[in-house]
């Protein structure tokens, strides 16, 4: 017997969808799904979020200077003239960041082979490239999700099934984050 359900679909397409699904998961805390895709979808999410909750607090503060070019009351960037070129005025600028400790990196770049990276427009710009942020999901999952199941052994995600959808009769689910 099999280990996983094919999901009527080639491997690149199921693990595809798979990845697909468990980043929208993470990313908005519910999805809305067949009960065979969410059963898939609940394993490697829930393996990513027990990696996560191990190695939560494996990482150290680190201060550093980052050059930060300065910027005006609109938000540009300010230019001076050296030598007949306009060049951009930086300033010096002291950061904490956190920095992972070995073991907290590897999981961190696994999950990054899972999951994929998101976009979040904002609805007034919406169609534009203005305001566009990338937003790191593995980042999300450390800093958000992992500390609410510290104390938690498993059992991370609910399924509740809905009814059936109305095209095909399949048996409709929500997959959401406890």
């Amino acid at each position: 017997m099999g280990k996983y359900r094919k999901l009527g679909r080639t491997s690149d397409q199921r693990k595809a969808l798979i990845r697909n699904q468990v980043t929208a998961l993470l990313y908005n805390g519910k999805i809305v799904t067949t009960e065979a895709k969410a059963k898939e979808v609940r394993k490697v999410a829930e393996g990513l979020i027990a990696m996560a909750v191990r190695e939560k607090d494996n990482f150290e503060e680190v201060t550093v200077t980052a050059k930060v070019p300065r910027k005006d009351k609109d938000g540009k960037r300010v230019k001076e003239v050296v030598d007949g070129k306009r060049v951009t005025v930086y300033d010096e600028v002291e950061k904490k960041i956190k920095k992972d400790l070995p073991s907290r990196l590897h999981a961190r770049r696994q999950m990054n082979k899972v999951l994929y990276s998101v976009k979040f427009v904002p609805a007034e710009n919406a169609g534009k490239k203005k305001n566009t942020r990338k937003i790191d999901v593995a980042t999300k999952i450390f800093d958000e999700i992992a500390p609410k199941y510290v104390g938690r052994n498993g059992g991370y995600t609910r399924i509740v099934k809905i009814g059936q959808r109305k095209g095909d009769g399949a048996l409709e689910v929500l997959l959401e984050l406890v």
